[in-house]
């Protein structure tokens, strides 16, 4: 693009920088699925009565429940309590059964151009055969099934096996190391784990089951492992526990009903960082989790089945893929797109490519990716026709103004209305957004909780804050919340609900709210780092950096980063007189990378005598934060050695200045 056309837009973003309120444009709002505020007095006037009318509308129940909400021994809330439900048979045999077989699940696309469309009926025909083919292995109700797959369509077929015949899956993100599959599965109990034999990222194939078998060896709890022939790659099956998916599919029977299950039955355990080095289990049930994913996947994306095309770009092995790629977009009937590749190969089109190549409507990405692709310039997506768009998403982190502008304008042509949404794994589904149909937009504000959700900025104290900053809060329950930490209740309380008492969720992120009542998320208050929306615990970090030989001490922090939203940046103190080199710093990003995952990798890394310490042998991380951020420092009279702060600040400044 000219140097003078990408002047022009400059101009015009910085002058839309002043515009601080984008209304939804007539044309899409008079046709919207909701148009008129009255749904939030409607939801409010009788919260769980609205919760019940979705659960009722949006899903197919094999038994009515009893009780919408059971709230005696809380924060254990049980949603649907009495209810019975299968979340395969929702996402598949009731469309196939209505005639809808034939509709397009999924267009996938493959890093190297293969395309497959993969119908209702196809993922229904392989989801039941690879029940089967669990269950004739011993895997039922309850058994843990660990997933660690590539972007491929098997892995919805293996997710929805498993909840066909209630085994709660564990989905491992493809990015993270065979190390951390294997305490995954170890902290789950899994009973089987099903993989591929190869993964490939940026024209490189990694050999995955071979890698995953160095680690898997000894532990005794994984019976069967599946292997999904994907690349070719060579790997080794061992007799008797492992097994070819295409071979077991051929040899298991058709025919396998979906299991009624309990609204509160465990659907899946996910698994993400916390304050310490050992991740937390979220654990979501059925017809809850069921009901937010399929709520807002349809009035928060306004989402028409028979005639949108619906693209979530994450990956599924993270809580958005699970909600906005597996289960909100099948258990509505919808057909999405999948790509397996990353959103540079082959080119910095292949995004805008697709969305023009499959007629993309509705298209949720992150805000890391949308500065990447500002950063490569809007001569890529101008490339192509991105006139099927009518809303765009962005999810996993705030969005800062001039990216919301960029893709509103470069991206959505200014018609489109973007949804920036608020969520956790936690949280199930998306509660603070924008409804498209109503709410009027600012750029950087996740708007206002969505109909039948309670959420509040309070003091310390837990004292409401009308405008201002404070920590967010959720003050009821809602169906999709997670239900406890995987075998850790107690972890689970202290986490969650020990500032405030059992019945306020402490969300773990600071915000502040406006004169207009809009939320803004401004970051996290306890020792997480948000890496391109995803959450690393700077314990589980720290924990990998030690474990180098040549490390005595390390101390992990989130730095900011104009295309991460935060990087890792590690204090590192070595053993004995040894000194910092260039090389030893990349074996030690590599070691990282090997132990948790290349996420985890530090952007930047100071070498340090010492580490800012209480008397009592704390790190003060707090200190560090501001040294990064550039910020006062803040007292320093606990420290054991208030000098060590000055060396600090010498060295981050002559580091490179960030």
């Amino acid at each position: 693009m000219a140097t003078q056309e990408t002047s022009q837009l400059e101009r015009e973003l910085g002058e839309l920088l002043d515009v601080e309120r984008f209304a939804p444009p007539e044309s899409f709002r008079s046709g919207a699925l909701w148009n008129d505020p009255k749904v939030y007095e409607e939801a409010e006037a009788d919260w769980q009565g609205w919760w019940a009318r979705q659960a009722e509308e949006l899903l197919d129940w094999a038994q009515p429940w009893d009780t919408v909400m059971d709230d005696s021994d809380p924060p254990f809330y049980k949603w649907f309590a009495g209810g019975k439900l299968n979340a395969s048979h929702n996402c598949l045999d009731r469309h196939v059964a209505a005639g809808r077989g034939d509709r397009v699940a999924f267009h996938w696309r493959g890093e190297e151009g293969e395309e497959r469309d993969v119908t209702y009926a196809d993922l229904l025909r392989d989801v039941q055969k690879l029940a089967n083919a669990l269950k004739d292995r011993g895997i039922g109700s309850g058994d843990v099934v660990g997933i660690f797959l590539p972007m491929i369509p098997e892995v919805v077929v293996a997710m929805l096996a498993c909840a066909r015949i209630g085994a709660p899956h564990n989905v491992v993100f493809g990015g993270f190391s065979p190390e951390s599959v294997r305490e995954r599965m170890e902290f789950s109990d899994a009973k089987a784990l099903i993989t591929v034999d190869g993964a490939r990222r940026k024209g490189k194939t990694a050999p995955i089951k071979s890698a995953v078998d160095e680690v898997m060896g000894d532990l005794e709890t994984i019976e069967t492992i599946v292997v999904v022939r994907h690349t070719g790659v060579d790997c080794e099956l061992r007799e008797g526990r492992d097994v070819w998916y295409h071979e077991a599919l051929e040899a298991a029977d058709d025919e396998c009903p979906a299991e009624p299950l309990d609204a509160e039955h465990p659907l899946y355990i996910l698994y993400t960082s916390g304050s310490t080095a050992k991740p937390k289990g979220i654990l979501h049930t059925t017809g809850g989790y069921l009901t937010g994913a399929a709520y807002t996947q349809r009035y928060v994306f306004d989402l028409r089945p028979d005639e949108d095309v619906w693209w979530c770009s994450a990956d599924v092995g993270w809580v958005t893929g699970h909600s906005y790629i597996v289960y909100g977009p099948l258990l509505n009937g919808a057909t999405s797109v999948m790509y397996e590749g990353a959103p540079d190969y082959p080119d910095k089109d292949v995004w805008w490519s697709l969305c023009d190549r499959y007629d993309v409507t509705l298209f949720y990405t992150a805000p890391t990716a949308i500065r990447a692709c500002m950063k490569w310039g809007p001569q890529y997506p101008e490339r192509h026709d991105l006139s099927s768009l009518r809303l765009l998403g962005s999810v996993g982190e705030p969005i800062n103004p001039k990216a919301w502008l960029w893709y509103w304008k470069v991206i959505g042509g200014g018609r489109c209305p973007i949804v920036d949404t608020w969520w956790q794994t936690e949280t199930g589904s998306i509660l603070i957004s924008p409804l498209p149909g109503i709410t009027e937009a600012k750029p950087g504000s996740a708007t206002v909780p969505l109909p039948g959700i309670d959420a509040a900025v309070v003091d310390e104290d837990g004292q409401e804050i009308g405008e201002g900053q404070g920590l967010l809060v959720l003050r009821r329950p809602w169906p999709s919340m997670l239900r406890t930490l995987y075998r850790e209740d107690e972890r689970f309380v202290e986490t969650y609900f020990s500032k405030f008492g059992p019945r306020t969720y402490l969300v773990g992120d600071a915000a502040r709210r406006d004169s207009d009542g809009y939320f803004w998320v401004v970051g996290r208050i306890d020792d997480v780092i948000n890496v391109s929306g995803h959450r690393l615990s700077t314990a589980e970090v720290e924990s990998a950096i030690v474990s180098h030989g040549k490390v005595a001490e390390a101390a992990v922090i989130g730095q900011a980063d104009e295309d991460t939203g935060q990087a890792i940046c590690a204090f590192v103190t070595l053993e004995g007189d040894l000194e910092g080199t260039g090389d030893l710093e990349s074996e030690l990003r590599e070691h990282v990378a090997k132990r948790i995952g290349k996420l985890a990798r530090p952007k930047r890394v100071i070498w340090t005598a010492d580490l800012p310490k209480t008397r009592s042998g704390k790190i003060m991380r707090r200190l560090l934060r501001d040294i990064a951020e550039g910020r006062e420092l803040g007292d320093v009279t606990t420290l054991r050695d208030p000098g060590v702060m000055k060396d600090l600040e010498g060295k981050f400044a002559s580091d490179g200045d960030g």
